[in-house]
């Protein structure tokens, strides 16, 4: 064959940054709900989902980066172009790489010796002492269900057919200081929330907020966050 692979086809379906209006609010209520928690501060770390909505809410949240000129220590998880362009401005020290997922991030990660490429091993093995997501402040997912007890379900579909893999999913959320679910209330016709996930994917007690296009829940054990908020 003439070449093998087109890398043009890497960015594709999900891994596109949103401009659905609908999406773009929930980023955007989003890293209002991160400053209001007090969550972007000097030295924050950070890590979105690759979900279109995910990379939006990274997007935004440059521009408050740059607004106020707020440096974060680093970036974690899949890394995209938007995460590649705060750290060549120098809002981010470091990029730790557990996946590309666009071209531009794997040009940077081949010329930036501040984006690190990192192992499962490193990232989130739960025995490794040194795993970075222990340090986590905040973690934006995506969920395809999620419940009444904050339990989310990103695996399988409402008949229990797979769908897709998890990535980090629960090993973030289980980390991180504040994990929050970006989604919209429906998906075509059928609805996000649930009695009850077909499928557990994240134990609810590891998820602390959900964000809609409708509003904001808090799962009601983080009166930390609720205290803060009201």
């Amino acid at each position: 064959v003439d070449q093998i692979g087109d890398p043009n086809g890497i960015v594709s379906g999900t891994t596109n940054i949103t401009t659905h209006p609908i999406h773009v609010k929930i980023a955007r209520d989003t890293v209002k709900l991160m400053n209001e928690l007090g969550l972007i501060s000097q030295g924050f770390t950070f890590q979105s989902g690759a979900g279109g909505t995910s990379l939006r809410v990274t997007k935004e949240l440059g521009e408050i980066m740059r607004q106020r000129q707020i440096h974060a220590s680093f970036f974690s998880g899949g890394i995209t172009e938007h995460h590649v362009a705060l750290l060549e401005e120098g809002l981010v020290e470091y990029l730790y790489d557990v996946q590309c997922f666009d071209k531009v991030a794997i040009q940077s990660i081949a010329r930036n010796q501040k984006h690190i490429p990192i192992s499962a091993n490193l990232y989130a093995n739960p025995v490794n002492k040194q795993r970075i997501i222990k340090d986590l402040d905040v973690v934006i997912l995506g969920a395809t269900e999620i419940d009444l007890n904050f339990n989310v379900n990103v695996t399988t579909d409402s008949h229990g057919k797979i769908i897709g893999g998890s990535g980090g999913h629960s090993d973030t959320a289980s980390e991180a200081k504040v994990s929050i679910i970006v989604a919209p209330l429906l998906r075509g016709r059928l609805p996000l929330i649930k009695q009850n996930v077909t499928t557990i994917t994240t134990l609810g007690k590891n998820i602390d907020a959900l964000v809609t296009e409708r509003g904001i829940a808090i799962n009601p054990s983080r009166t930390d966050l609720l205290t803060k908020l009201k």
